[in-house]
């Protein structure tokens, strides 16, 4: 894997190693081939004037948290000057921002630089990666740096923060800022083989991004290791992690066996087993638990969910007169929302709340859940291309093929933003396997004993 951010700091606040150099080698990475499609919009000027004011201030470089290095920001969050077009072309024309959202005012705040805006799925709408408004960049391996696949079989990237994710396992960003409403950054990380934290929903302030889900968004970041994903979380969030001394064994964690297990393919099957395998061998006291209050989720959200009927009342007047500007695939989901009744949300809401207590109630005593991220590996993007229109058979294969995939692509990751919960995807495969995630996870206002956790968990598995 690249060098993480606190290595890269570490060098520039010895050094023997200037933040223009640092940004000269993301510039090169980012117009490299291992970045194509990574990028809608880049700001290297910008980026390139921060690395300056950081060397040419040795006070400055010695306190900045990130020290000049490059940050990436998804299409969905506001930047002073610049359209925020949600991965749409139904934004196009859109007033640009006149200030930066705090997320991104909070990454330049802490001595950021940002290096260009990233490739995203229309609206944060799914967990493939596929844009048919512009090329989808291809997965990459960020712990073995390489593509992830075979030569000219290109795969997806995940996401909806697909180039965030793409971003920062090449080496281009240390910190790609995204998003994640169902498994938006723990999809992309696990399927790039980098590290994605998702916390506690109310800690970091979703103001100056375009809302899929009012309820369950997340704004939070990829980063290439566990301690960078800390640093990228204190700064999001305006906060200190309490850390702890406490070693692996001290720790009790839990393998839930409903639903998050079913239908994993046999590498991500295999990789799961060998991972909690050396986690045991390292000391970790891991229980099974049935945790069958997984299976409540389908009746709870069976008249829809609340990313559909929370979307379908922001995008209600667009669908109006632009609908035709849309995804079609994004445009089908967004739609179902406009069937949900007001009886029906409001029955959502608490039957949320009634199943959250319960599974709090399940997890009692055991500090963290772990389960794969997600159960496959990335298929190829042509398996799932959006629909050109010139084949019909072909589009409704792919179109099947996509919805498939992307069901199957969330499932194990929007367990945890129902829970109101935080989780930490690390990568768990070897260098002949395509990436694939592990995810550790608990409820809300968990992420310091997460986090904690992800290090000793990092530091385990660097044995494999």
């Amino acid at each position: 894997m690249p060098t993480d951010l606190l290595a890269t700091r570490q060098r520039i606040f010895g050094g023997d190693l200037s933040a223009s150099t640092a940004m000269e080698q993301s510039i090169a990475v980012a117009q490299s081939a291992a970045c194509r499609a990574a990028f809608v919009k880049t700001t290297f000027e910008e980026a390139s004037a921060t690395a300056q004011k950081v060397d040419a201030d040795p006070l400055a470089s010695q306190t900045s948290r990130l020290a000049g290095l490059a940050f990436s920001v998804k299409d969905l969050f506001d930047v002073a000057g610049q359209t925020t077009a949600a991965g749409s072309r139904v934004l196009d024309g859109t007033q640009a921002a006149f200030r930066d959202c705090p997320a991104v005012a909070r990454l330049k705040a802490a001595g950021g630089a940002m290096l260009g805006r990233t490739h995203m799925v229309e609206f944060a709408f799914s967990g493939v990666g596929t844009n048919p408004h512009v090329p989808t960049p291809a997965a990459w391996d960020g712990r073995f740096g390489k593509l992830a696949g075979m030569p000219g079989e290109p795969r997806i990237p995940g996401g909806s923060s697909s180039g965030a994710a793409v971003s920062v396992a090449t080496g281009a960003a240390f910190i790609g800022l995204g998003s994640d409403t169902g498994g938006s950054i723990r999809i992309p990380a696990a399927l790039n083989g980098i590290v994605g934290f998702k916390g506690t929903a109310d800690l970091v302030p979703t103001a100056g991004a375009v809302p899929l889900s009012t309820t369950l968004d997340t704004v939070c970041a990829l980063t290439r290791s566990v301690r960078d994903a800390i640093v990228a979380h204190e700064i999001l969030a305006a906060r200190t992690v309490t850390r702890s001394p406490a070693p692996l064994a001290a720790y009790r964690l839990a393998v839930a066996q409903t639903t998050l297990l079913d239908g994993l393919d046999s590498t991500v099957a295999k990789a799961f087993q060998r991972t909690v395998q050396a986690l045991r061998d390292a000391g970790a006291l891991i229980h099974e638990i049935p945790l069958a209050e997984i299976r409540e989720l389908g009746a709870i959200q069976s008249t829809g969910g609340f990313s559909a009927a929370e979307s379908y009342a922001w995008h209600r007047p667009l669908l109006e007169t632009r609908a035709a500007d849309y995804d079609p695939r994004v445009a089908a989901r967004i739609q179902r929302g406009a069937v949900m009744k007001a009886h029906e949300y409001i029955e959502l809401i608490n039957a949320r709340h009634q199943w959250i207590a319960r599974v709090e109630q399940a997890l009692q005593g055991y500090d963290a859940v772990l389960s794969p991220t997600v159960p496959i590996v990335a298929p190829a993007i042509a398996a799932v291309a959006p629909a050109n229109g010139l084949d019909a058979a072909l589009d409704e294969a792919r179109d099947a093929e996509f919805f498939r995939v992307n069901a199957l692509l969330l499932r194990n990751t929007s367990v945890v933003n129902m829970l109101d919960g935080c989780a930490l995807s690390l990568p768990c495969h070897t260098a002949d396997e395509l990436p694939m995630g592990l995810m550790a996870w608990n409820g809300a206002h968990r992420d310091d004993t997460v986090l904690n956790l992800g290090l000793l968990i990092e530091e385990a598995l660097q044995i494999q």
